[in-house]
């Protein structure tokens, strides 16, 4: 009998542990998987979507539908004029030249020539009106940038779109088309 009562208090304890690894390793990460499922729908990482983006595609001239007059892939972004290299209107900046961001004792410069691309001749004007506010901006943002920032043609790109970003903020109302470098040397 005491046998028995011992037989009994092992397969007890043996199917409690058994509840626990199903839940463990099974009910735990089902439950997992499927939140992270229903997150990623709801958040429109997957799924989602439906008819209004198979319209907005439609509309929009997506892959199988003809060329519409501004549309496509090469269109210019809202808000923006497709812009003609032979109309187009550049104002170059004057030569800068900064310390970079190094952290020790070492120095770096910058050395940059840019040239601003305009919608129309009748902004040159306007733009030499901000030039110390533009050539401000550019010089407090390149004096915190690393020699590392600028390495390859992905640091080259951030820095153009921030160029672009700041001197759009320094020129309102005047619309900067795009940052052309004319030269840039890393010493």
């Amino acid at each position: 009998m005491a046998d028995e009562a011992v037989g009994m208090d092992g397969e007890g304890e043996g199917k409690k542990k058994g509840g626990k690894k199903l839940i463990l390793f099974i009910l735990l990460p089902l439950l997992l998987i499927g939140g992270g499922g229903a997150a990623a729908f709801l958040t429109g990482m997957i799924g989602g979507g439906g008819e209004d983006a198979a319209h907005a595609e439609g509309d929009a001239g997506g892959h199988g539908a003809p060329a519409a007059a501004g549309g496509g892939h090469g269109a210019a972004p809202a808000g923006q004029q497709a812009r003609d290299p032979l109309t187009a209107v550049y104002y170059d900046l004057p030569e800068m030249l900064v310390n970079l961001n190094t952290g020790g004792k070492r120095v770096s410069f910058l050395k940059l020539k840019v040239s601003l691309e305009l919608q129309k001749q009748e902004d040159t004007p306007l733009v030499e009106k901000v030039l110390p506010r533009i050539v401000d901006s550019f010089q407090v943002y390149l004096r915190e940038m690393r020699v590392e920032d600028l390495s390859g043609s992905a640091g080259i790109y951030r820095l153009r779109e921030e160029l672009l970003d700041r001197v759009n903020v320094a020129a309102r109302p005047v619309v900067v088309n795009d940052v052309l470098f004319r030269e840039m040397l890393v010493q």
